[in-house]
C-alpha cells in the first residue's frame, strides 16, 4: 500500500498543477469579454464612423467603473455591404469588480452587420492578468507588478454579435509559467455561459514535476466556476492517470479548491519489474487556499490498489483518504468499508523472489477501518485497525485450505526504514487458528498476540495473558505461547499444563509442533492419566486408579496414544511402580516400554504371595521391561535381577506372568501385580541365605513356591550339605527339599561336605 500512496501523491501533484494552469487557460475565454467588446463595435463603430479614423477609443462602464475598453489605431468602414475593419486592435477586461487585467490584441477584426460576425484576422494574442487590489485602485489604473501572465494564442476567432456566441476552429496555444498547452478550436455560448474546448487539450508541464496532461474535450461554466474534462489522461514518466470525466472546481481568485474524478478512475506506475494500480469508481481532491498545497485525497467505491513490485501486495475497500502534510507529501491515510490488504509471496516476480527466496508466505489482513502514518510521503510507519481485524497467513505453494488466522478486537502494524512489515500486535481477545487440510484445526487465545516479520515473511507468533491452546481432544494452558514458522513449533511458557481425554501433563515448558501434531514437554514433567475403567483381565496396570508418570521430558504422539518419557521415569499405579531412565506409554493398551542407560537400570516393583497369606514386594532391575497389560506378561531383558525378601533371582531374561486382576466388583484399590508364574533363561541364579542355586531355565509357580531349574546343568550349592546336580532340580522356597531328576546321560550327583 506504501508504493501505491506514493504513486497517488506524486501524480496528484503533477495534476494539480496542470489543471491550475488549465483553468486558468480558459478562464480567459470565460471572461475575456470579447462578447462585450465586440458587442461594442458595430453600434458605435458602424454607426458613426464613415472613414478612417485615427486613435480610436470605446469603453463601457457601469456604476462608474469600466468594464472593458477597447483602442485601435485606425477603425474603417465600407459602404459596400456596411463591412467595418478595425486595425491593432487591442481589448482590456476589467470585470465588474475590477479584480480582471486581461488583455486581448490582434493586428486586423473584419465586423459584418448582416451575419453579426466580427472575424478575426491573424492571429489573437491573449494576456491574462489578475489585479487583486483593483477596487482601491483609481479606475483603469494597471496594476502595480504583473506576474505570471498566462499567454494565449489562436486565430480564425468569430464572434457573433446577435448571438453573444464565439468559436474557433483553429489551434489554440497557450504559455504558463510552469509550462504550455494546446486545444484545437473552442466554442462559447452567451445563452448558457458556458465554454467548450472542442478536442485534442494537451498540457505540457514543466519542472520537476514533468508531465502531460489530454483530454479528448472540455467545458467551463463561468457560474458554477468549474472545469470538466472528458477522458482526461496525465502521464508523466512513469506514472499514468486516467479517468472517464474529471471536474475542478474554482475558488474567485481561480485557484483550485477541489478536483473531482469519476468514472474507471486509475492510477499506474511503473515499479521495477511490474506495475502499481490504484481503481476507484470516484476520486476527490482538496487544496489548501493557494491551490499548489494538496490537503487530502478521497477515493470511494470498491476501491483496489496492487503492486506487481518488489513487495507484491493488493488491497481494497469502500474508502480511501489521504492526508498530505509539507511538500505534497502522504502523510496519513485512512481505510474503510471491509478493507483488505494482502501481501502476496506467490505473485512476487521472479527477480523479487530471488532476493527474498525464503518468503513463502502470503498474509491477508481484513478488517473494517484502518488507520495508517506515512513516513517521507511514501513510505509505511505504523498502521491502526479500527475494530476487530482478522490476518490470514498461508504457505504462498499450498492450498487455501493450510493457513492461519489470527484475530483481534485492534491490530497496531510497525514497519522497518524500508516500509516492509516487521511487526504486528493484536488485544484484546486474540485468537488463532491454524487450519491444516482435513485435520482438525488448532486454536488458540490469549490477551494479546504479538507477530514478528523478517525477510523469510512471518517469522514468530508470540501470545500472552491466559493462553488456550486446543487441538482436536487435546488442550493445553499457559501464561504465554511462541509460534516459530520455520519450525512450526509452537512453546508454551508460564505453568503450562496439557490435558487430552484421560489425561493431563504438567511442566515447565510445552512444545507442540503443528505439522506433525506431536507435543513435547520438559522440565519437571509429570502426567497423570485418569478416567481409567477397571480391566478384570488385566494385571500391573489394570485398576481403575489414575496411573502416574513423572519425568524430565515427554513427546506425545496424538496419532498414535503413545508417549515417550525420559531422564529420571518413574511410573506407578496404586503400589505398583516402574522407574527407568526412558519409558514409552501407550495409554490406550496399557502397555509399558522401559530402557535402561549405563548408568541406571530399569526398576520395577511386583507382589508375591506367600503361604502364610502375607503379600511380598518384588523389586526387579533390568536392561529393559515391555509389559502389555492385556498378555498379563511383563519381559524383562538384559541382566535381570528380581529381589524377595529372602532370595534374589537373576539370568540374562525373565518373563513374569501375573494373576488377574478379576471381576469388576474388586474393590479400586485392591493389589494388583500379583506374580503367576516366572520364565527366567540364561545363566539363571537363586541366591538364598543358606543356599544357591544356577542353571539355563527356571520356571517358578507361585501356587507351589518351587523352582525347577534345567540346563547347565543344574546345580545347588547347600553350605551344611553341599552340591547337588541332575537334568533338573527342583528348590522348594520355605523349606529345604530340593527334587533332584537325573537320566543315564547325565546322573544325579550329590557332594556332601563332611565335618572334620
Amino acid at each position: 500500500m506504501a508504493l501505491s500512496i506514493s504513486r497517488l501523491r506524486r501524480w496528484i501533484v503533477a495534476a494539480a498543477a496542470a489543471l491550475l494552469m488549465l483553468v486558468a487557460g480558459t478562464y480567459f475565454y470565460a471572461r475575456h469579454k470579447v462578447q462585450n467588446a465586440l458587442k461594442q463595435v458595430p453600434g458605435k463603430i458602424g454607426l458613426e464612423i464613415q472613414q478612417t479614423a485615427q486613435g480610436f477609443s470605446i469603453s463601457k462602464s457601469e456604476q462608474g467603473r469600466t468594464l472593458f475598453k477597447m483602442e485601435a489605431s485606425k477603425a474603417v468602414q465600407f459602404k459596400d455591404g456596411g463591412r467595418t475593419e478595425l486595425h491593432d486592435v487591442r481589448i482590456t477586461v476589467y470585470g465588474r469588480d475590477s479584480s480582471r487585467f486581461d488583455q486581448l490584441y490582434g493586428s486586423d477584426f473584419e465586423y459584418d452587420p448582416h451575419s453579426g460576425d466580427a472575424v478575426a484576422q491573424g492571429e489573437v494574442q491573449i494576456d491574462l492578468n489578475a489585479n487583486p487590489t483593483g477596487t482601491t485602485q483609481p479606475d483603469q489604473a494597471a496594476p502595480g507588478q504583473l506576474k505570471n501572465a498566462i499567454h494565449l494564442k489562436t486565430s480564425g476567432l468569430i464572434f457573433n454579435q446577435k448571438t453573444g456566441n464565439a468559436y474557433t476552429k483553429k489551434l489554440i496555444e497557450f504559455q504558463l509559467p510552469q509550462g504550455s498547452g494546446s486545444a484545437q478550436g473552442f466554442t462559447y455560448t452567451a445563452k448558457d455561459n458556458a465554454l467548450t474546448l472542442d478536442s485534442q487539450v494537451r498540457i505540457l508541464i514543466a519542472g520537476v514535476n514533468q508531465a502531460t496532461i489530454t483530454a479528448s474535450r472540455g467545458s467551463i461554466r463561468k457560474d458554477s466556476r468549474t472545469i470538466v474534462l472528458d477522458a482526461p489522461s496525465v502521464q508523466s514518466a512513469n506514472r499514468r492517470l486516467t479517468a472517464e470525466k474529471a471536474s475542478i472546481f474554482l475558488r474567485d481568485d481561480n485557484t483550485v479548491e477541489r478536483l473531482y474524478a469519476e468514472g474507471a478512475v486509475n492510477l499506474e506506475r511503473q515499479s521495477g519489474p511490474g506495475v502499481d494500480h490504484l481503481r476507484a469508481a470516484q476520486m476527490n481532491l482538496l487544496t489548501d487556499g493557494s491551490g499548489d498545497q494538496l490537503r487530502v485525497a478521497e477515493f470511494n467505491g470498491d476501491v483496489e490498489f496492487d503492486s506487481k513490485g518488489s513487495q507484491a501486495v493488493r488491497g481494497r475497500a469502500g474508502r480511501l483518504v489521504v492526508n498530505f502534510g509539507a511538500h505534497n507529501q502522504a502523510a496519513k491515510v485512512h481505510a474503510e468499508q471491509d478493507v483488505q490488504i494482502e501481501q502476496l509471496a506467490s505473485a512476487m516476480p521472479s527477480s523479487a523472489s530471488a532476493q527474498s527466496a525464503n518468503r513463502n508466505n502470503d498474509t491477508l489482513l481484513t478488517t473494517s477501518a484502518l488507520d495508517a502514518t506515512l513516513a517521507d510521503g511514501n513510505r509505511m510507519e505504523r498502521a491502526d485497525t479500527l475494530g476487530p481485524a482478522q490476518i490470514t497467513i498461508h504457505p504462498a505453494s499450498a492450498v487455501k485450505e493450510e493457513q492461519t488466522l489470527v484475530t483481534a478486537d485492534k491490530f497496531v502494524a510497525g514497519f522497518d526504514n524500508t516500509g516492509q512489515l516487521i511487526s504486528l500486535h493484536g488485544a484484546p481477545n486474540a485468537h488463532i487458528t491454524n487450519q491444516n487440510g482435513g485435520q482438525p484445526s488448532q486454536v488458540s487465545t490469549s490477551e494479546m498476540v504479538d507477530a514478528v516479520f523478517a525477510h523469510a515473511g512471518l517469522d514468530s507468533i508470540t501470545q500472552a495473558g491466559n493462553v488456550v491452546f486446543s487441538d482436536g481432544t487435546r488442550k493445553a494452558f499457559a501464561q504465554s505461547a511462541r509460534y516459530s514458522t520455520n519450525a512450526q513449533v509452537i512453546t508454551l511458557n508460564g505453568a503450562p499444563r496439557i490435558t487430552d481425554i484421560g489425561m493431563s501433563t504438567t511442566a515447565h515448558i510445552v512444545r507442540f509442533n503443528r505439522a506433525t501434531r506431536d507435543a513435547f514437554a520438559e522440565g519437571d514433567v509429570k502426567t497423570t492419566y485418569n478416567d481409567l475403567k477397571s480391566q478384570p483381565n488385566g494385571a500391573l496396570l489394570s485398576s481403575s486408579s489414575p496411573i502416574h508418570v513423572t519425568a524430565q521430558t515427554m513427546t506425545a504422539h496424538q496419532s498414535s496414544s503413545t508417549a515417550l518419557y525420559s531422564g529420571d521415569v518413574r511410573l506407578w499405579q496404586d503400589a505398583n511402580v516402574v522407574e527407568a531412565p526412558a519409558i514409552e506409554f501407550n495409554r490406550d493398551q496399557r502397555s509399558v516400554n522401559a530402557q535402561s542407560t549405563k548408568s541406571q537400570l530399569v526398576s520395577t516393583v511386583l507382589f508375591q504371595s506367600g503361604t502364610n497369606g502375607k503379600v511380598m514386594p518384588v523389586a526387579i532391575t533390568s536392561g529393559q521391561l515391555r509389559y502389555v497389560d492385556a498378555d498379563r506378561k511383563a519381559q524383562f531383558l538384559g541382566g535381570v535381577t528380581a529381589t524377595a525378601d529372602d532370595m534374589t533371582l537373576a539370568s540374562h531374561q525373565m518373563d513374569i506372568l501375573l494373576e488377574a486382576r478379576g471381576p469388576d466388583s474388586a474393590s479400586p484399590q485392591a493389589l494388583t501385580g500379583k506374580i503367576n508364574r516366572i520364565i527366567a533363561e540364561g545363566e539363571v541364579v537363586i541366591t538364598q541365605p543358606k543356599r544357591k542355586a544356577t542353571g539355563d531355565q527356571l520356571v517358578y509357580t507361585v501356587a507351589d513356591d518351587a523352582f525347577e531349574l534345567t540346563g547347565g546343568p543344574p546345580c545347588i550349592f547347600d553350605a551344611e550339605h553341599g552340591q547337588v546336580t541332575g537334568v533338573s532340580l527342583t528348590l522348594y522356597r520355605h523349606d529345604d527339599r530340593v527334587l533332584v531328576k537325573g537320566n543315564s546321560a547325565t546322573p544325579a550327583v550329590t557332594e556332601t561336605r563332611v565335618a572334620r
